[in-house]
């Protein structure tokens, strides 16, 4: 416990702060001061340690292995103990109507486990790569489960309806979780965290997997909703228009260690100055592997009827070629996907995959049919999962049914660890190590990893830089090519990030409402999207 508090503006004061896994500093020696109110954005290759500190500074996770200090300043109720902002600080308290004084508390080594829960309380948490709702249930009844675990004892209706309202999604409300577009799912959870009334929200990569004009409606209202409610904000992102658009300060991770911390543009200009463009490299294409003719996806809604998530859609993709689909959230790219992979069966039309020299149905069920092309086409979902309990080449061999000597499994996983982004060294040194030791970057080169290593003659990418940094996104582009121009590996790709579709694929279709409005070479349908979007 501390007596008094410096600056009554500081809400979080970090001091000497690592963490440190089997002999490495994740975080090393990280002192930082977050001021009440307002926007810090982090910016850092994967594994700087962006993640890690959000967690901490969250103080739900007691295993992680943390030294230094962790100070909150905050203004708590003499009565009840509720915490609010140190600004509150002299005030009545919202609850019980007590005087509220001001309090510091440090999270790592504080003696009293009832206050720091009652910090964690007043923290939100907006995850990477997944949504954090329940599928199932309508908007409002998501909301309604966030107020009743945050203890809320007013009109839950009313406030769930008010939640929605903040974060403009009042014309969903009675629509199936599982039914909505990635940003408006990202407003759900937006919502949710709302109702915990935090004052500090930490945002990590929230929209690393939308489309520029869907993530600037989160960001727009994450901005809105810290100016109004005057909540504090951390956002960690691997784009700098991000950290410029949302942030008042910037700062740079590399290693664990803070490189810089100021104004949001020296910082993006810090960070992007080392980064070399990669431009895309033609290549042969041979026939056809894949044939759409005449493709539906319908899904039938109470509330909203039928709904085409796949509109009449037909294309062919070359083998060897990289071929990219784009569109804004909704526009039906998933469903198209998850129906090339034989994951989802389509209401009308025909999907053929050349295997050999036969052509498959992927229509129709069976060993000799679907079953039969399933092994050949690798997906690597925005949403992937490892397994936390199994090592790195657990994962990538045991996990997935690949039975290799050890020393032939170690030898392949190590290349295509090469392949999806990480250098040899790094490569043999993650071999043991579990997926809650990596980075979020990292865990998701090592799930597409685990896609190559079964050597599919098709691969599918479905947002696969959305939490790359530029540098790691430069090598997965030259990765790509690699494979393509070393063994003819077919790609197709679902991305938001434009830059990345430019450098990489050979032809892009465009989707909106479950039809392909156009497809050609990037830099004809490039612009037609990005109008759209921004």
């Amino acid at each position: 416990m501390y007596a008094g508090v410096k600056d009554m503006a500081v809400l979080v004061e970090v001091k000497d702060l690592s963490v440190t896994y089997d002999g490495e500093k994740v975080l090393d020696n990280v002192s930082l001061n977050v001021e009440e109110g307002e926007t810090i954005g982090i910016i850092g290759r994967s594994g700087s340690g962006k993640t890690v500190l959000l967690n901490v500074l969250r103080g739900l996770d007691d295993d992680i292995p943390a030294s230094g200090q962790v100070i909150y300043h905050v203004a708590m109720c003499e009565r009840c103990g509720r915490i609010e902002p140190p600004g509150k600080a002299g005030g009545t308290c919202p609850r019980c109507g007590g005087r509220t004084s001001l309090f510091s508390h440090d999270i790592l080594n504080g003696a009293d486990p009832d206050v720091k829960r009652s910090i964690s309380r007043r923290v939100a948490i907006m995850l990477q790569r997944t949504f954090g709702i329940y599928g199932d249930d309508s908007v409002i009844e998501n909301v309604l489960k966030a107020l009743g675990d945050a203890g809320y004892d007013g009109d839950r209706i009313n406030r769930a309806a008010d939640l929605l309202d903040q974060v403009k999604l009042s014309h969903r409300m009675m629509h199936i979780a599982r039914d909505l577009s990635g940003g408006e799912k990202q407003r759900v959870v937006l919502a949710r965290q709302l109702a915990r009334e935090p004052m500090l929200l930490l945002a990590d990569e929230p929209t690393g997997t939308l489309d520029p004009k869907t993530a600037g409606v989160v960001h727009q209202n994450i901005k809105k909703l810290s100016k109004d409610l005057g909540i504090t904000v951390l956002i960690t992102s691997h784009f700098p228009e991000v950290i410029e658009e949302m942030a008042t300060r910037a700062l740079l991770l590399e290693n664990g260690r803070i490189k810089m911390l100021g104004a949001p543009g020296d910082v993006i200009r810090a960070f992007t100055g080392g980064v070399e463009a990669v431009e895309r490299r033609e290549a042969p294409v041979g026939e056809s592997i894949i044939k759409v003719d005449s493709l539906f996806m319908k899904y039938f809604s109470v509330d909203r009827g039928v709904i085409n998530a796949v509109n009449g859609v037909s294309f062919e993709v070359k083998e060897g070629e990289i071929f990219g689909i784009i569109g804004r959230s909704g526009a039906g790219k998933t469903s198209l996907t998850n129906i090339l992979t034989g994951n989802l069966e389509p209401t009308g039309g025909v999907v053929e995959v050349r295997i050999g020299e036969d052509w498959i149905n992927m229509c129709e069920p069976g060993y000799y049919a679907r079953g039969r092309a399933k092994p050949y086409i690798g997906l690597l979902h925005q949403e992937y999962d490892l397994y936390p309990h199994r090592t790195v080449i657990e994962n990538m061999t045991e996990s997935i049914g690949l039975e290799f000597p050890a020393e032939l499994a170690e030898k392949k996983a190590i290349l295509s660890l090469q392949v999806a982004g990480f250098d040899e060294k790094r490569s043999k040194d993650i071999m043991d190590k579990y997926p809650g030791e990596l980075s979020e970057g990292e865990r998701h080169r090592v799930a597409l990893a685990q896609v190559l290593i079964k050597e599919p003659h098709v691969i599918v990418l479905d947002e696969p830089t959305g939490t790359m940094d530029p540098i790691t996104k430069r090598y997965v582009v030259n990765s790509i090519l690699s494979a393509r121009e070393d063994i003819g590996e077919t790609f197709i790709i679902v991305s938001h990030d434009m830059d990345f579709v430019r450098m990489v694929c050979d032809r892009v279709a465009y989707m909106k409402g479950g039809k392909i409005i156009s497809i050609g070479k990037p830099e004809e349908v490039l612009p037609l999207i990005t109008e759209a979007m921004i």
